[in-house]
């Protein structure tokens, strides 16, 4: 009988190390990515909730219909628990009309500002 030997070829040791090598890089990498992802998550938390201040901001003083006075003003609010400062700057325009105002928003005693906003009020007319 002449047995027909098939040949079994399986992975070797050194490709199965090689695939594990490429393997765990890869891993690292998600990870590190990961762990960015994560922490870069917290602090586009934080921008948004100082954007939602310095929006706010600008919506009451819309609301008060009342004509600012130029110069510049400094307070403190919270946003979902986060407690930011914001100032905003009331200047003039060209148009006498018209009232620029810019308001930044930071976290309390901190220079480094998350969110910056700008609008401008307009004078009603006298009825």
């Amino acid at each position: 009988m002449n047995a027909r030997r098939r040949a079994v070829r399986g992975f070797t040791l050194i490709e199965v190390l090689v695939a594990l090598a490429i393997l765990a890089v890869a891993l690292a990498a998600a990870s590190r990515a990961m762990g960015m992802l994560a922490a870069g998550s917290g602090e586009l938390r934080e921008r948004l909730l100082a954007e939602w201040v310095a929006q706010n901001r600008l919506a009451e003083l819309q609301a008060r219909h009342a004509w600012p006075d130029t110069g510049t003003r400094s307070g403190e609010a919270e946003q979902a628990g986060l407690k930011l400062a914001w100032r905003e700057t009331v200047s003039g325009t060209p148009n006498p009309a018209f009232r620029r105002i810019d308001i930044q928003v930071a976290r309390p005693g901190s220079e480094h500002g998350l969110a910056r906003l700008t609008g401008y009020l307009v004078r009603e007319a006298a009825s």
